[in-house]
Parts: C-alpha cells; sequence; structure tokens
C-alpha cells in the first residue's frame, strides 16, 4: 500500500504539514512533529483507526481515498514457488532426498 495523504491535502488546499497539523489539533487530533512528519512525507509506520478516522474528517476524505493499493508489490513479496527453490538446491550443488525430512533435535 501507498500512503496518499500529500495528494489528498493538496486537493483540499493545504499545503504544509504546518497547517494540516494545526487543523487535526483542532479537530481533537495532537500529532508530534515526528509522526506529522512521516505522515507528510508517506512513509507512516503505524497509524491508529480513530487518528484516520480525524484525518479523514479534516481532508474531506475517505480511508481508501488516502491508502493506495499496489498489486506489484505484493507479488514481488511472495515467497519462491517450489520451482525456483529447486531450481537453487540443483544450482548449489546439494540435492534433497524426496521423503526425507531433517532429524530430530537431541531430547
Amino acid at each position: 500500500m501507498r500512503w496518499n495523504m500529500r495528494m489528498k491535502a493538496a486537493e483540499a488546499g493545504i499545503w504544509k504539514s504546518t497547517e494540516l497539523r494545526r487543523m487535526l489539533a483542532e479537530a481533537g487530533l495532537d500529532i508530534s512533529a515526528g509522526k506529522m512528519s512521516g505522515l507528510w512525507t508517506g512513509t507512516p509506520t503505524t497509524i491508529r483507526l480513530d487518528d484516520l478516522d480525524v484525518i479523514c474528517f479534516v481532508l474531506g476524505c475517505t480511508p481508501a481515498d488516502l491508502l493506495i493499493c499496489e498489486p506489484e508489490a505484493v507479488a514481488a513479496r511472495k515467497p519462491a514457488t517450489k520451482t525456483t527453490a529447486n531450481a537453487r538446491t540443483a544450482s548449489s550443488g546439494r540435492r534433497r532426498t524426496p521423503g526425507r525430512s531433517r532429524s530430530q533435535p537431541p531430547a
């Protein structure tokens, strides 16, 4: 997902993070300068749902307007398939014997 708050703020005529921070405070949401910087630059680490509700209220938008899905990023995170894993094992010169598992650790 990509965070789109800065674009939504611009659409609402808000061009500075300090201006949005002031508006959020007036709506009851006090955000630290560091957290506001993360929200503004598009790199928020976390956001509480009730905070998201206030942000949407101030910007006149919905959460769907702020969160942009990126299916390509999800596809890139997929684990390797068995075919890819087998190719890696073959290229390393080691072979796995089908049906054999690792030995159990000592009790």
